[in-house]
């Protein structure tokens, strides 16, 4: 089975650049699934319903998101509904939404990291018990979205061998380190983001740097330009659910 996984959409530019590129993507390699992290095509924050529609009509399956799941009010009621859209499983109980879903015969899991981030629960035990607690089918992938390196890297090595892969989102810059673990789960630090190229990881660059000048806080609004389209390619074999390969994509777009 081949699972396409795409970094952070950002706004506007990213979803253009999903639109031009996945349907031909998704028969170049033939693939077989599509995640994507929607938590900023939104105005690059947060997610709507119609933003969410939009992604989907392109040809993503599942989404996932994170810390700003929250920041358009307008997607909560539709966090409980048929829409295939996740907010991290380990955000405290009783929240709207849900954290792991199963399509096409692939277990989709959304967890969010602690290090720089904010109080959550573990994201270490949050999966131990979703692992103990479901009848799963032997695909199971994982949106870590977090910002320490080294917490993403210690959930790939703890889940080595019990997932299929263990991809980070959250930076919205992609790592060189791809690679299938020891017992065969497939990792990335972080997929990148799919968005405006000439910009600060989504933003408008002069409006970054007034920030950084004047540490007055304003919206950011996203850039504009050409765009980038980061995604992490996986090869998982059906029956064990253990990565074979695992293989960047990156292509600009105009």
């Amino acid at each position: 089975m081949l699972v396409l996984a795409i970094g952070d959409i950002i706004g506007r530019p990213g979803r253009q650049a999903i639109q031009k590129l996945l349907p031909a993507l998704r028969r170049e390699y033939g693939v077989q699934m599509v995640i994507a992290n929607a938590e900023n095509i939104a105005g690059g924050i947060g997610v709507t319903s119609a933003t969410a529609r939009e992604v989907l009509d392109s040809g993503v399956d599942v989404l996932t998101s994170g810390n700003h799941i929250w920041a358009q009010e307008e997607i909560i009621p539709f966090l409980d509904g048929d829409m295939p859209i996740l907010r991290p499983l380990n955000y405290p109980p009783g929240l709207p939404g849900r954290g792991y879903l199963i399509q096409n015969r692939v277990l989709v899991v959304n967890l969010i990291g602690r290090t720089f981030m904010g109080s959550f629960d573990c994201p270490f035990r949050t999966m131990d018990k979703l692992l103990a607690e479901i009848e799963k089918p032997p695909v199971i992938i994982v949106d870590f979205h977090a910002e320490a390196t080294s917490e993403k890297m210690a959930l790939g090595r703890y889940l080595d061998g019990r997932v299929s892969a263990v991809l980070g989102t959250h930076t919205h810059v992609g790592t060189v380190d791809a690679q299938v673990l020891p017992k065969g789960t497939a990792f990335v630090t972080d997929i990148g983001m799919t968005g405006p190229l000439d910009s600060v990881i989504g933003d408008d660059v002069g409006a970054v740097i007034e920030r950084f000048l004047t540490l007055v806080p304003h919206r950011l609004p996203v850039g504009k330009g050409k765009k980038l389209f980061n995604g992490i390619l996986v090869n998982i074999d059906e029956a064990s659910g253990k990565a074979i390969t695992i293989e960047r994509i990156s292509r600009e777009v105009d």
